[in-house]
């Protein structure tokens, strides 16, 4: 029994420890960031093996968080535009990019709805493909990219990561179902691979910080970082008000919180002035001291449920 406790309570230590240990081992990072794609398949891959095709059932959920995404994303740029341009372009793409790849990961260990997630993840990342380059295009200071050149690069970054694994888990769901059984019964691997993706995330994220500081730009990064935190906490908040609508407070959360920040990076640098990239950067810190401790909590509450439960 105190094993158990003790291995739990060190599962939820394990983001906050990936996150630090990111953080000191920036310098390095650069010899493992190609991993990170792979360990997103992967979780992905184990994630949607609980999944069936009649989970996919676009409603009123995902579309209210749609929406909302946007009209947060608008009226974020309008109201910072003539303060600070930068601030305004790296605070509006803290909104406007979709759901990350692994929101449904996190979103299972928080005990929500992967298929909602799923959905809603796979609805967003097809409007901001289709939306991205034309709003960008408006909005952003250069672009040398032309508009098919732009749709098939944001295709190629996204889709792959979110489509292929989603195809991998029903296919081998109807052709090989004792094999797809056994990867089901797999879902704490999802948890592990999630914290090694967040140290290789964070390092590769300070390791951009650092490279691109100059003194003239303290004060726009580190209001590029305190626009992340407010535009972080505040779609983490509207997400579950919407998701507790319709009795799923977890996945709104998740859904509209949990973003994209590696695509978000990419579109900044080709769009907008580089140094907006600081604020997608600096998100992935914030959104993921979020989730470190929301499951630090719910591990929290498991472990008092098995305390309080009569023998």
């Amino acid at each position: 029994m105190q094993m158990a406790i003790n291995r739990s309570r060190l599962k939820t230590l394990m983001l906050p420890i990936a996150m630090v240990c990111g953080a000191l081992f920036a310098p390095w990072m650069g010899y493992v960031t190609f991993l990170s794609p792979y360990l997103i398949f992967t979780m992905l891959f184990i994630t949607y093996c609980k999944l069936k095709i009649s989970d996919f059932k676009p409603n009123r959920f995902e579309v209210a968080l749609l929406a909302t995404q946007m009209a947060l994303a608008a009226a974020a740029y309008a109201l910072t535009f003539f303060w600070n341009r930068t601030l305004a372009e790296g605070v509006f793409i803290c909104f406007f990019i979709p759901t990350a790849t692994a929101a449904p990961v996190i979103t299972a260990m928080l005990g929500g709805s992967i298929s909602r997630v799923a959905t809603y993840s796979l609805m967003c990342n097809a409007v901001v493909a289709v939306a991205g380059p034309v709003v960008l295009a408006a909005i952003g200071e250069h672009s040398d990219m032309t508009f098919l050149d732009s749709f098939k690069m944001i295709l190629m970054q996204v889709f792959p990561l979110i489509v292929a694994p989603l195809v991998l888990a029903l296919i081998l769901r109807y052709s090989v179902p004792r094999l797809h059984s056994k990867i089901v019964n797999m879902q704490q691997l999802s948890f592990y691979l999630w914290a090694v993706s967040l140290f290789i995330v964070v390092g590769s994220c300070v390791s951009f910080a650092i490279n691109n500081w100059t003194p003239e730009s303290t004060v726009t990064m580190v209001l590029l970082a305190l626009g992340a935190l407010v535009a972080c906490l505040v779609q983490f908040k509207i997400g579950r008000i919407i998701g507790g609508r319709f009795g799923d407070r977890v996945s709104g959360g998740q859904g509209l919180g949990q973003k994209n920040t590696v695509l978000a990076v990419w579109l900044a640098l080709a769009y907008m002035n580089p140094m907006a990239s600081i604020a997608p950067a600096a998100y992935v810190a914030w959104q993921n001291s979020i989730n470190s401790w929301q499951l630090m909590r719910h591990e929290r509450n498991i472990r008092s449920k098995k305390v309080e439960r009569p023998e």
